[in-house]
């Protein structure tokens, strides 16, 4: 048996609906500038470049329902509302037409996001990753499998805060939908079991406070939620 400097981390686990059994996350991967509206409110042109990738560690996931302490470091968080995909069956270049096979399911997601310090990575043409991967920074809803919900290529998405709807749209606005989304990625990465893949958020992204509230829906699927302490 291998001897351990230390114990091993506890592995990221998250509920799956109607079912006693856990998820196990191995990565998280997500969609930059998905929706059309979005790019161009983040100032961007939508129909001039294929989809990127940026990641967030697996340990950034929480299972929603929590109160969480407001992130540090920032004055400027945002929610982003996503459909997460969970895979099932790993693979690499994956083709369109076979992208199914290896969806496990789905989730909604929301996608935190240090604005402030993201917009100081753009700047400096420095990495976005503690603007995106910091602790807490993907709320996700309990998952559904695949063969309950079917794919899950339209249905309304949207995110409120304290109630209020921010964002009101349709996964049907994906600008790469969810297809080609893990037959892109599967060329660059093999995928495996147990990552997940947040495809993007659309036009409405804004400001969460402390002590708020953000809840994010996805049709036919349970919610992601979670309370900020603080005053």
């Amino acid at each position: 048996m291998t001897k351990l400097a230390f114990p091993a981390p506890a592995p990221v686990l998250l509920p799956i609906a109607g079912s006693d059994a856990m998820f196990p996350v191995r990565r998280i991967f997500c969609v930059g500038r998905n929706y059309a509206e979005h790019a161009r409110e983040m100032g961007n042109d939508p129909d001039k470049e294929p989809p990127f990738f940026f990641t967030k560690p697996a340990d950034a996931a929480i299972q929603s329902g929590q109160t969480i302490p407001f992130p540090v470091s920032t004055e400027n968080l945002h929610h982003e509302a996503e459909l997460v995909v969970a895979i099932g069956k790993g693979g690499h270049d994956i083709a369109v037409a076979d992208h199914a096979k290896h969806i496990w399911g789905y989730a909604a997601g929301n996608d935190l996001t240090r604005r402030d310090l993201q917009a100081d990575a753009k700047a400096a043409r420095r990495p976005w990753d503690m603007a995106k991967g910091f602790d807490h920074s993907a709320v996700i809803g309990a998952l559904h499998s695949a063969s309950d919900t079917g794919l899950m290529t339209k249905g309304r998405i949207a995110c409120s805060i304290d109630g209020d709807i921010r964002q009101d749209s349709d996964l049907a606005e994906m600008i790469w939908p969810t297809a080609d989304v893990i037959a892109f990625l599967s060329r660059l990465i093999t995928l495996q079991p147990g990552d997940l893949i947040m495809t993007g958020t659309p036009a409405g992204v804004g400001q969460i406070m402390p002590g708020q509230s953000c809840s994010v829906t996805v049709q036919g699927l349970s919610p992601a939620e979670v309370t900020f302490s603080g005053s």
